[in-house]
């Protein structure tokens, strides 16, 4: 069973590749950094992982959030079900594509098939929009192939794993409900909501605190390690896996330039042309990060130091710009 007309949407993220995907069965196409921003993806946390040297740098809210956000703002129904049995998973999964219905996975991608150079993260996210006896089809970002498939032994492990970002076989569908949209509205509910959450964040280590934290953290990093190999790891992530680049700051300065197109408010104006430096300025921190890995000088984390302060602020007055907007 297949469900046909389903194309990639060439998405650079796994979550809002995955719900633009999900969309299409409700003939809603919107651009990524216009998922992104309807989700209120942007964020920052820090996340301390066994198997990383240096804490997980995060440029976006929690997994799952920007699905629920979306859902919530374009006045969407959001099913979520987890199970611990696999053969459970997969019926439910396998009942809901011979209905017409695409869904959505949370999995571990280390074990899909496809990946080039697999590797353990348990929050990735993937559309499944068929099946046959022995695979599973699927949609993932442009840089794992677009359309793509995996066998659905590999599916089923995928699914099962557990950890600290693991879960139970999730999947999640999105309906349709009685309660129509409006697209402007929607876009300045979203960027008001997620201003405040940035600003107030309910945890030290995340939001605008958690960038100002960045910036003493990487001195006792550096101070406390001798392998230093994980500025790089960590640059490379900020740039390359999945974030859009500038980790997620050039999503989310594209939202806001589309936003204003469609709301012509001069806060989105002035918040754009400052997302365009802030873009600019993460791009300098990976680039110092991976300086620091190759030459082991201070003198490139003081610079990063410094650097993640300014960030702080320019990102606090555009988000704050941001709240009041009406």
């Amino acid at each position: 069973m297949v469900i046909e007309n389903i194309h990639s949407i060439d998405g650079q993220h796994c979550e809002t590749t995955t719900i633009g995907t999900m969309l299409q069965q409700f003939d809603v196409n919107l651009s990524e950094p216009m998922l992104f921003g309807l989700g209120e993806g942007l964020g920052f946390y820090l996340w301390d992982i066994e198997t990383m040297i240096l804490p997980f740098i995060s440029g976006r809210v929690r997994p799952q959030m920007i699905t629920e956000n979306l859902a919530a703002n374009l006045k969407l129904e959001l099913t979520v079900a987890e199970t611990v049995s696999a053969d459970n998973a997969w019926y439910e999964v396998k009942k809901r594509i011979d209905d017409g219905q695409i869904i959505g996975l949370k999995l571990d991608c280390f074990y899909l098939e496809y990946f080039n150079r697999p590797y353990h993260f348990a929050e990735h996210f993937v559309a499944i929009y068929g099946y046959d006896q022995t695979d599973g089809f699927l949609i993932d970002t442009a840089q794992q192939g677009g359309k793509v498939k995996t066998s659905l032994q590999s599916l089923a492990i995928a699914r099962a794993q557990k950890g600290p970002m693991g879960s139970n076989h999730l999947y999640f569908t999105l309906a349709k409900t009685d309660q129509p949209f409006e697209l402007r509205t929607a876009i300045v509910t979203a960027i008001k909501k997620n201003a405040a959450n940035y600003l107030q964040p309910a945890n030290p280590l995340e939001g605008n605190n958690g960038v100002r934290a960045l910036s003493s953290q990487i001195i006792y990093w550096f101070k406390a390690n001798n392998d230093v190999s994980g500025f790089k790891t960590s640059a490379k992530m900020m740039e390359k896996a999945g974030t859009g680049g500038a980790l997620f700051r050039n999503l989310y300065r594209d939202f806001l330039k589309e936003s204003y197109e469609l709301v012509p408010l001069d806060e989105l104006k002035t918040a754009y042309e400052t997302f365009v430096e802030i873009a600019k300025d993460w791009n300098k921190v990976a680039d110092l990060f991976i300086r620091i890995s190759e030459t082991k000088d201070f003198g490139f984390v003081q610079e990063a130091s410094e650097l993640l302060i300014a960030i702080a602020e320019k990102e606090k007055k555009a988000m704050q710009q941001l709240a009041l907007i009406r």
